[in-house]
């Protein structure tokens, strides 16, 4: 089987290979203010949680790690953020090295583009916009900052928490688990923060089209028109829900101002579509809150973007194949097109292999762990998502409860189907063979 026949292959190694380097550089003394190597299982946690941009964290970043390891840790956000292969091909193309034809197909797998044609100029897109943003939302960031640190404070937490945000991590540098708890009511760092989890999670290919077709909705691809009704879909029920469900909580919102719980509402209804920041309380949450959030977490950010989750896009197809099964349409048909069937598939085992995948991870917890199911299942689907929320537990899990949680982040940022393909590619039919029709009953 030759490399040029199994992008999803490199793919998934390439992910693993970072992890493994940014677990080695982690254990090393100069990566913790200690001065002390750190326990393996410590470092493997975090650095899989920076680069597949999670944000779900066993030790505090912002005082347990050196200024080293914080750098480290931005590393592999920015990394697993854009992809290893994008800054790959973008310096190949600085460099004015051809990029072959397998780079490209891998290039298209890790940008989740559904063309080969253009990827390059798609490539060079990304890396241009990924500067453009964390740059500008940084200067918006150091403007917030300066006000409570120094001014060298400030410049490093405004660069990190852009990169964080706009590569949905989730990490930060304020110290003791808080977030943004701090900045709760405070207009510019929510509206910065959640602008830079949408672009980056709104999808590559949306912005491209965007760019291309500015202000002309009708030019825009369908897959883009269904990312952004889906995304603002999603942030506008999700700011009433959780608005509604915590306005009176006195754990989370109940004592904030209006302004306060209005923000709060909204902030908290965009990062858990896999940024990972809070400005209340995720533990104080109700119960009914806290599943709310999981079916977010689930959902996730678009395609092609620095998020992870199902996908909003995905969500939609299945929603719509639903609607087709139930009207007995014959095709799956979304704004006045119609799907092709390898789509509606792929949908399906997407979603069919992530509640296996979560409900496996569950089960094991709940033999493992000492915590409300609830919670448990919060933090599975955090770390499936590449979300980064947490009720608390994640620094009192147990060791194995702490590999559920890293296959979790690992398998959520990869992708199962495209995990299952780098080793069952080879297996598939050769050629295509027609089989007589067998009859099933269903439902």
């Amino acid at each position: 089987m030759q490399k040029e026949n199994n992008p999803w292959r490199f793919i998934v190694l390439s992910f693993l290979f970072i992890i493994l380097i940014g677990t080695f550089l982690l254990m090393l003394p100069i990566s913790s203010r200690s001065g002390r190597f750190t326990n393996p299982l410590t470092a493997l946690f975090t650095a899989t949680s920076a680069t597949c941009v999670t944000g779900l964290v066993v030790v505090d970043t912002g005082t347990y790690w050196s200024l080293f390891g914080q750098i480290v840790i931005l590393a592999l956000i920015q990394l697993g953020g854009i992809s290893y292969m994008t800054l790959l091909s973008f310096l190949a193309l600085l460099l004015r090295r051809q990029v072959f034809l397998h780079e490209r197909l891998i290039l298209q797998e890790a940008l989740n583009t559904w063309s080969i044609r253009g990827v390059m100029r798609l490539a060079r897109l990304v890396f241009f916009t990924v500067i453009l943003f964390e740059g500008i939302g940084a200067v918006l960031l150091f403007l917030v900052f300066i006000k409570d640190y120094p001014t060298i404070t400030s410049i490093k937490f405004a660069i990190f928490h852009s990169i964080s945000a706009f590569c949905n991590a989730g990490f930060d540098l304020l110290g003791g688990f808080r977030s943004f708890t701090g900045y709760v009511s405070n207009s510019l760092l929510v509206f910065t923060i959640t602008s830079l989890v949408i672009l980056g999670g709104i999808g590559f290919i949306v912005i491209h089209d965007l760019r291309s077709n500015f202000l002309k909705w009708r030019k825009l691809a369908i897959h883009s028109k269904v990312a952004i009704l889906m995304t603002i879909t999603l942030i506008v029920s999700g700011t009433i829900v959780i608005g509604f469900l915590e306005w009176k909580n006195p754990n989370t919102m109940g004592n904030l101002s209006l302004k306060g719980k209005l923000l709060a509402s909204y902030f908290q209804s965009v990062t858990p579509r896999t940024a990972g920041f809070n400005t209340i309380s995720i533990g104080g949450m109700r119960p009914e809150t806290l599943l709310f959030i999981i079916l977010l977490m689930f959902i996730g950010a678009s395609p092609g973007g620095t998020g992870g989750g199902i996908k909003t896009v995905t969500f939609a197809v299945l929603l719509f194949a639903v609607k087709a099964t139930l009207m007995g349409y014959e095709n799956v048909e979304i704004l006045g097109r119609k799907l092709y069937w390898d789509v509606v598939r792929k949908a399906w085992a997407l979603f069919f292999l992530s509640l296996s995948l979560i409900f496996i991870s569950w089960f094991i917890l709940l033999l493992t762990e000492d915590f409300p199911p609830l919670n448990l299942l919060f933090e599975i689907v955090s770390g499936f998502g590449t979300v980064g929320l947490s009720t608390g537990i994640t620094p009192h899990l147990s060791n194995l409860g702490r590999i559920v949680i890293i296959l979790d982040m690992y398998l959520g940022r990869v992708g199962l189907v495209v995990f299952g393909l780098s080793f069952l590619y080879p297996l598939r039919r050769k050629a295509h063979i027609e089989l007589p029709y067998g009859e099933v009953s269903i439902g």
